[in-house]
């Protein structure tokens, strides 16, 4: 392949917490139509701490490693420690990825800052200065249409 690392081709192929949460309690959802990568995330948050996570991706390949990988780093952790987690860390965890794919792991840092963001809400607090401001979903490689996919 060249172009993608063992273990994002691993993640894509075999992706890990694939699926809905029926019982989750934060739910966020990142992506564009326009440029076709969309990511749902579901997280199951008891006592501060992610005890299950699954996540939904119409996307590309990388796009489907990235929620994979996104998924594997935050599972088990704190809310504190899930909030930390960014797009470097799941790009660094995957061994790289291609510069015109980098947007994908943005949407994968995006996708479960939103799906935090929810979880507060649905706690009757406001969000964002725990998770910041989210943006609208869209990323800078989707500017004018064009993705690079």
């Amino acid at each position: 392949m060249g172009m993608y690392s063992e273990k994002v081709m691993d993640h894509f192929a075999n992706p890990r917490n694939v699926g809905e949460l029926p019982d989750a309690n934060g739910i966020g959802e990142v992506g564009n139509a326009k440029c076709g990568d969309i990511m749902r995330m579901y997280l199951k948050i008891e006592n501060n701490t992610i005890t299950d996570v699954k996540f939904m991706t119409f996307g590309c390949g990388a796009a489907i490693a990235t929620s994979s990988m996104a998924t594997e780093l935050i599972k088990g952790k704190s809310i504190e420690e899930a909030l930390k987690l960014t797009n470097k860390a799941v790009v660094e965890a995957l061994d790289g990825l291609p510069p015109v794919k980098l947007h994908c792991s943005v949407l994968a840092e995006q996708a479960v800052k939103a799906a935090l963001a929810d979880y507060y809400t649905r706690q009757g607090v406001d969000p964002e200065p725990i998770v910041g401001k989210l943006d609208d979903g869209h990323c800078a490689g989707c500017e004018g249409g064009s993705c690079g996919v």
